[in-house]
């Protein structure tokens, strides 16, 4: 037995020195100095403490470890010769050091070193990073609906920004959004940020393609001078060199609005709100956002709750702010996209342009027409291509009948056909045993209808047939749906311009318009093509370094009377300047005394100018012109003649 007892007392010995051996918890005693080295390798932080030889702590107050040096140095001194460190060593495999070749079998080379060899990377690395510098912002929302009498609705919004460069080239830039509710800005801010606006961007130095949302300008025509709001895509290029410059572009995308003008006149201390209507003279109409401006006696105004006016867009209202008061002398003109939904409508746009030092040379194509196999919100059956295909363009035939037969029904507004001196017309009715109709009722203005409102209830009105008296209509609604055409409008312009010195340029402008009121209707297509010209020069006789500066300028403009173009020609005070009552297009005016006659025509303007800037005097313009007669007759055309003084601030 005791033998038996000895052995395992032996080994249990031999199998604490070798769980003592292979452990990494280590126990150092060491000799106290300033800085003592406590391990070849770094060492693990997550346990280390010192003892003196009797096993009491030591405070870590009293010294700083670097744990991966494997260094303990003393910051205040203890009252102990000798110290006990206990701390964790990282495995071998981490604190191995290892290399392909071993350093003790290289040997020096003793043979010939007049040549020698040596092998290298590249100098230029390449690298690809396809994604580097994007850089992205955004929100994404979710939202939970819940209502006493509704099914749970989960709602969900993304907002995301994308900019930055593909490559040392390309650029990209991105605004994605995806909303379940149509949302548009309102006009009380100055400048809108356009954060409905949905495209991606591609650009670099030559090129740029954008798909989504864009803004369509031209600023660069006479005629062709417009501004839209899109959602498509548009391509552009150039190519510039020392001499010369080259620019393309094309564009194709469904509108959003069609360019509408709004004229009235301001009531006395009434600020608003004043209801824009559509062309077609809608009353309720939606304006395409930032896409208005206001004049008011010719000057335009800025949009802003601290500027001139608000807009709400949806509502299609304009409010003027109180620190722009509103009289009766105020005439206001309004030029704005409103959202028609009659027809899905496509535009297409392209040019090109080129310019050297004195010559430049541009033309362009706009074609916007609606597609007419895609109505919204008409339906349009063969019995209504019937009726617009021989309206032509009188928008007086494109009337509809709206009676369609219906089952009876207690809750429903019903007519049944009868006959009244010799005509039929509809009368209600609310017996099941007669053929009954329902029938929609357009407004046609007083005496233009042969129906009234005879009563009104909670599900709808009931019209009432009412003869006419001696031929003349005594109603305002006849039981029909108005029609609404599908339109066509091309504009085909060539533009340049010459500068054979510092001190002339000379322009030039050719347009060709094709505008069709009815693309089902191939009558009345005689008056749809039209031509305009303009002309023009200037020349400066006396340099601008000199005390007087007297300055030429020339403009002819030739506009054929059926010619149209995208937005408004001239500025909104035209007509007034002039004392034209009506539109200057299919116009000739003639002077006679000191009468206007307006006659229809077309219309020749010249308009010649002589600019004098006079420094430290002021001259009276009118008095300048008290004795100059202002008009000058021609035989088929007419001349405008002016003469500006100004003095030069």
């Amino acid at each position: 037995m005791k033998y038996f007892i000895l052995i395992l007392f032996f080994l249990s010995i031999t199998k604490s020195s070798s769980q003592q051996s292979t452990t990494l918890y280590r126990l150092k005693s060491l000799a106290v100095r300033d800085t003592i080295q406590v391990d070849s390798v770094s060492i693990n932080s997550s346990y280390f403490f010192l003892t003196s030889l009797k096993d009491s702590r030591i405070p870590p107050s009293s010294y700083v470890v670097d744990f991966q040096n494997a260094s303990l140095r003393f910051i205040s001194p203890i009252a102990h010769d000798s110290i006990r460190v206990h701390y964790l060593r990282y495995p071998t495999f981490i604190t191995k050091k290892y290399q392909a070749i071993d350093d003790s079998v290289i040997v020096n080379r003793t043979g010939n070193l007049q040549k020698l060899y040596k092998l290298s990377l590249p100098s230029e690395i390449y690298s690809v990073s396809p994604l580097d510098g994007l850089m992205s912002s955004g929100s994404l929302s979710r939202g939970v609906t819940i209502g006493n009498n509704q099914n749970s609705v989960l709602n969900s919004e993304l907002d995301l920004k994308v900019s930055g460069k593909l490559n040392d080239k390309v650029t990209l830039r991105a605004s994605i959004q995806d909303s379940n509710v149509p949302l548009q800005e309102s006009g009380y801010s100055q400048r809108l940020d356009e954060f409905d606006q949905v495209f991606i961007e591609l650009f670099s130095d030559k090129w740029k393609i954008r798909a989504g949302d864009i803004d369509l300008k031209n600023t660069d025509s006479y005629y062709a001078n417009f501004s839209k709001r899109v959602q498509g895509l548009s391509l552009a290029t150039s190519f510039k060199n020392e001499e010369s410059e080259y620019t393309a572009f094309a564009s194709g995308a469904l509108v959003r609005g069609q360019f509408t003008t709004s004229q009235f006149v301001a009531q006395e201390g009434n600020q608003g709100p004043y209801k824009l209507i559509g062309s077609n003279n809608e009353l309720y109409i939606l304006v395409v956002s930032g896409s208005e401006t206001v004049f008011v006696n010719g000057v335009p105004l800025s949009r802003g709750a601290t500027e001139d006016y608000i807009i709400d867009y949806n509502s299609g209202e304009i409010t003027f702010d109180s620190t722009y008061p509103i009289t009766s002398e105020m005439r206001v003109t309004v030029d704005y996209q409103s959202s028609t939904r009659n027809y899905s409508r496509f535009i297409g746009y392209a040019g090109s342009q080129f310019k050297t030092d004195k010559w430049s040379f541009g033309a362009s194509v706009y074609n916007e027409s609606d597609l007419k196999n895609q109505p919204l919100q008409q339906s349009i059956g063969s019995d209504q291509i019937a009726i617009l295909s021989t309206a032509g363009d009188d928008q007086t035939l494109m009337n509809s009948p709206s009676a369609s037969l219906e089952p009876y029904n207690e809750n429903r507004i019903l007519y049944k056909k009868t006959e009244i001196n010799g005509l039929q017309v509809f009368e209600f009715s609310n017996n099941d045993q007669n053929d009954l109709y329902i029938v929609n009722f357009t407004m046609v203005g007083p005496q233009n209808g042969n129906y009234i409102i005879a009563s009104s209830d909670a599900i709808s009105n009931i019209y009432e047939y009412i003869p006419p008296v001696n031929g003349v209509k005594q109603g305002d609604y006849e039981p029909i749906v108005r029609l609404v055409a599908p339109l066509k409008l091309q504009l085909t312009v060539l533009n340049g311009s010459y500068n054979p010195n510092e001190n002339t340029s000379i322009g030039f402008e050719l347009a060709a318009s094709n505008n069709d009121l009815n693309l089902y209707s191939s009558l009345d297509d005689q008056d749809n093509t039209g031509v305009a010209t303009q002309f023009s020069i200037a020349h400066q006789f006396l340099k601008s370094s000199q005390k007087w500066k007297l300055n030429l300028a020339t403009d002819i403009d030739y506009v054929q009377k059926n010619f149209r173009n995208l937005e408004g020609m001239y500025n909104p005070e035209f007509n007034r300047d002039w004392n034209l009552e009506q539109p200057t297009n299919y116009q000739l005016v003639t002077d006679l005394g000191d009468q206007v006659f307006i006659k229809t025509s077309e219309l020749v303007t010249l308009t010649f100018g002589i600019l004098l800037p006079i420094k430290d005097r002021q001259i009276s313009l009118k008095s300048l012109l008290s004795n100059f007669k202002k008009f000058i007759s021609l035989p088929f055309k007419k001349l405008l003649f002016k003469i500006l003084f100004c003095e030069d601030k």
